[in-house]
């Protein structure tokens, strides 16, 4: 049974390593050329986004239907193995609950064929056992504590695989994706902070889990359609996301801030020369950060009480121009005063230092 478990971890495993999620071909654009207005443009892969679509910057490449990107198969989790690496989220904390019980009962009979029972006291004898049969394989004090060792790995993981598996149930059975999650809830504070009356639907959810589930299950392994047309429900425009995330790209430019860098960072995870507190409040994401020189310009659009996540602008700040994304220490840059481009104020900001 061990060896059963075994195997389908390690197929389901290196499936979805080697399989990988499926790629957006390069300089791919829709059938209908109107249809590019619904549609973000990536530069590096010199295409358009499909909808449901990412551009993930660990692979270099726009990626179908993205969930994220996991660094234990070193490979995006999305289109064509989504079912792998859920299988192998389930079949994982099953060997390990299966393995857990073997070394409990182990453990359990080979220490109580060790007890020996005084009238005031009780003593364990790790030396051999006092009762019969025999055990086949020896078991002393460096194989109770090797076990030991094994059942704490095998509940660890247990626990944590498990979590990680109940978390993609929930986003598979709604027919997201972890990205689409986070779109979607951005959808609705936009919605409330503009006070515009409109409603979002997401328009990939079948309305059933059953049906939403054969989305990434099917009994041939292979995901239904091709990765780059998707059903919507009744009422839902076939680029309802996507317009969406255009919407959302569009407030962001309106709510970020320019700043400009007043000092040089080198671009260092944890920066010891900023300060003790921008030193052990570094943002724990796997998001790069930026290198600045004084005097760069950098359009912020959210930030922590010492770090700042922006864009610099490293040709113009026109919209074609190649922008650097990252975090920075908020020590390290001020507000600009006025705009460079129309040489008035930015809105509701005031030079800081």
């Amino acid at each position: 049974m061990l060896l059963n478990w075994t195997v389908m971890i390690l197929y389901n495993y290196f499936s979805a390593m080697f399989v990988g999620p499926g790629y957006v071909p390069l300089g791919w654009t829709p059938e209908k050329s109107q249809d590019c207005m619904y549609l973000q443009y990536c530069k590096v892969c010199q295409s358009y986004k499909a909808p449901r679509s990412h551009h993930c910057r660990k692979c270099n490449r726009c990626v179908m239907k993205m969930d994220h990107h996991c660094p234990w198969i070193n490979n995006c989790c999305g289109y064509q193995n989504h079912a792998s690496f859920t299988l192998f989220l389930l079949l994982a904390p099953l060997g390990c609950i299966h393995a857990s019980f073997i070394f409990i009962m182990t453990m359990y009979t080979q220490l109580y064929n060790r007890i020996s029972f005084g009238w005031s006291s009780v003593k364990i004898d790790m030396s051999a056992a006092k009762r019969d049969p025999r055990p086949i394989i020896p078991f002393g004090l460096s194989a109770f504590a090797a076990s030991l060792f094994a059942l704490g790995l095998a509940l660890g993981t247990t626990i944590a695989v498990g979590m990680l598996f109940i978390i993609q149930m929930k986003v598979i059975l709604t027919n997201k994706t972890s990205i689409e999650s986070w779109i979607e809830e951005k959808a609705k504070d936009r919605i409330q902070y503009y006070q515009t009356g409109e409603t979002f639907i997401f328009p990939y959810d079948m309305g059933s889990k059953w049906k939403n589930f054969r989305q990434v299950f099917t009994w041939s392994g292979i995901p239904e359609g091709d990765g780059l047309d998707w059903p919507v429900r009744d009422g839902c425009h076939q680029y309802s996301l996507t317009i969406e995330q255009l919407k959302q790209k569009a407030d962001k430019r309106v709510r970020s801030v320019r700043y400009r860098a007043i000092e040089d960072y080198s671009g260092v995870c944890c920066p010891v020369t900023k300060g003790v507190k921008t030193f052990f409040t570094t943002p724990c994401t796997e998001e790069p950060r930026i290198a600045l020189s004084k005097g760069d310009l950098i359009l912020a659009t959210r930030g922590l009480k010492h770090w700042m996540y922006g864009e610099k602008i490293l040709i113009s700040a026109a919209d074609g121009g190649i922008r650097e994304r990252g975090w920075f220490p908020r020590k390290c840059v001020e507000k600009c005063q006025y705009d460079s481009e129309t040489d008035q104020p930015v809105d509701g900001e005031k030079k800081s230092k």
